[in-house]
């Protein structure tokens, strides 16, 4: 449990940038094919509401943060007061003054979880000042640790399973989008007989010299870059200040040439895309993709604890969404109808062979951009691509181990060949982006931005008002405090969840009836 430095900290819209930069990321490549294949109205609709709801969980997060860093306070409260009980004529003056500090008087064996920090009937003025400061966000607790504070020995196996689920579709996702990208744009033979609107078949050669098709490419690739970067999972590596600079940079670049290149193909050409206004058969992947697009809840910790000034986090937070949803409409509405076809991955339309601009370019300023572009998610992927890994590792680690035992072997050897080998062998199976991120945004992604929360919050409120007492004013709690929210958000999940089960069987049995014809 880190304490934040002074010097470790920052403003409130520095605070913000970060998260800007942290949810949008590589989900949001996915956005804009599964956009136009919903239809524009339901695309528009769903991310609207996805984006609200994301934002109710957000705030569940902040609250439990809050009360994990209370719940923590209390515990230090009530250890001082045994060692000082216990030191019989030691306690003196100054350890008075150090426990009213932390909120108490003095020592006292009343220290089960039954007695409340401070009850509801201080009226102090004193004594509400010091209620307020036990719910501060000044220690950077992550989501692991407040599960192992508000949730009992199931809840915490299943916060762990979730969390592995989805970092293994994570990487799943991050591998095939890596290779898909170098198979595109290194493998430069097109048939005589495809429109640069057509979809090249995987079974088509990769270059005119050799005999390798495309799929043959792909699965290169994806091993060149396992073998490249699996390693890193044996240890332990961070990313750098500077490294998450770069790679912010990169993406805005990148985001803002996609944006502006869109808008300038709408504008001279005009609309060569045709989107319907709704299609139900596209919710899957435009669920998943939006879930995967809008996940910021298991780092937030790390970004919101050395904000200086949290005292307008909220109003903040929701001015961050606002701006988020605002830019997802923009990426995937000129993407739609800018471009006739549009790659699972939105950056290969904008490749020297890509599918969605038929104009090729003798410039090399276009061309160097084309290859930027194309060649975006290969760069800001192969850097976070070691550090999921690694995270994975842990939680594993977390799942099936002991902490109080070595298990050399496993940690050194094993574990780190369980989180990279399933990915790899998914991403070998299927380099269909579209279902990766449907199935982990609708699943394992659900779980982590919409159940996982709303159970944290509910069990954060028990626990502190038995510990803490009714009388505490958490001052971070959620606007969304009453608990039919948290009935909506679940209901809301578990629907979805059942929603796009079914319509994931129905598109698989269309997908077979059309075979057989």
């Amino acid at each position: 449990m880190p304490e934040q430095n002074s010097s470790d900290q920052y403003s409130t819209w520095v605070g913000l940038i970060y998260i800007f930069n942290l949810i949008v990321g590589t989900g949001a490549l996915t956005l804009p094919a599964v956009f136009s294949r919903a239809g524009w109205a339901l695309g528009l609709s769903v991310i609207l509401i996805l984006a609200f709801i994301s934002f109710i969980t957000v705030t569940f997060v902040i609250e439990v943060m809050a009360s994990a860093n209370a719940i923590l306070a209390w515990r230090h409260i009530q250890h001082r007061k045994r060692v000082c009980f216990s030191q019989d004529s030691s306690f003196n003056e100054s350890e008075s003054e150090v426990l009213q500090t932390l909120g108490e008087s003095g020592p006292s064996n009343l220290d089960s979880e039954d007695t409340p920090l401070v009850t509801p009937f201080s009226t102090s003025p004193d004594r509400t000042d010091m209620t307020y400061r036990y719910y501060i966000i000044r220690d950077k607790i992550e989501m692991g640790q407040m599960a192992s504070i508000f949730f009992n020995k199931f809840g915490i196996t299943l916060f762990y399973l979730c969390f592995a689920i989805y970092l293994y579709g994570d990487l799943s996702i991050y591998g095939a989008a890596v290779a898909k990208t170098l198979a595109d744009v290194i493998c430069t033979y097109q048939p005589t007989n495809f429109t640069c609107n057509d979809t090249i078949p995987d079974t088509e050669i990769c270059w005119k010299e050799f005999t390798l098709n495309r799929s043959d490419a792909y699965r290169i690739f994806l091993s060149i870059f396992i073998f490249l970067l699996g390693p890193f999972v044996f240890f332990n590596i961070q990313k750098t200040k500077y490294l998450q600079l770069l790679t912010s940079a990169m993406r805005s670049l990148a985001f803002t040439i996609m944006i502006v290149y869109a808008l300038k193909n709408l504008f001279i050409h005009g609309p060569q895309g045709n989107p319907p206004a709704a299609n139900i058969m596209g919710i899957p992947s435009l669920f998943g993709a939006c879930i995967y697009s809008f996940m910021c809840h298991h780092s937030l910790p790390a970004l919101v604890a050395p904000i200086a000034n949290k005292t307008t986090l909220t109003r903040f937070l929701a001015l961050d969404y606002l701006l988020i949803a605002f830019f997802y409409l923009l990426l995937a509405l000129t993407g739609a109808f800018a471009f006739e076809h549009l790659d699972d991955l939105y950056t290969l339309d904008f490749s020297p062979h890509g599918s969605g601009d038929c104009s090729k370019s003798n410039n090399i300023f276009i061309i160097l951009i084309e290859y930027f572009l194309a060649l975006f998610p290969v760069f800001t992927l192969s850097t976070s691509f070691p550090i999921i890994a690694i995270t994975l590792r842990n939680n594993l680690q977390s799942l099936f181990l002991n902490e109080d035992t070595s298990y050399s072997c496993l940690r050194k050897i094993v574990f780190p060949i369980l989180a990279i080998l399933p990915p790899y062998m998914i991403a070998l199976s299927t380099k269909d982006l579209s279902i990766l991120v449907g199935i982990t945004g609708s699943y394992a992604g659900a779980g982590i931005q919409y159940l996982i929360p709303t159970f944290l919050v509910y069990y954060a409120r028990q626990k502190t008002n038995k510990v803490i007492g009714l009388g505490v004013v958490n001052k971070f709690a959620s606007p969304f405090s009453n608990n039919c929210w948290l009935i909506f958000v679940i209901v809301w999940a578990i629907t979805c969840m059942i929603l796009v089960s079914v319509n994931f069987i129905q598109i698989h049995f269309y997908s077979i009836s059309i075979h057989l014809q």
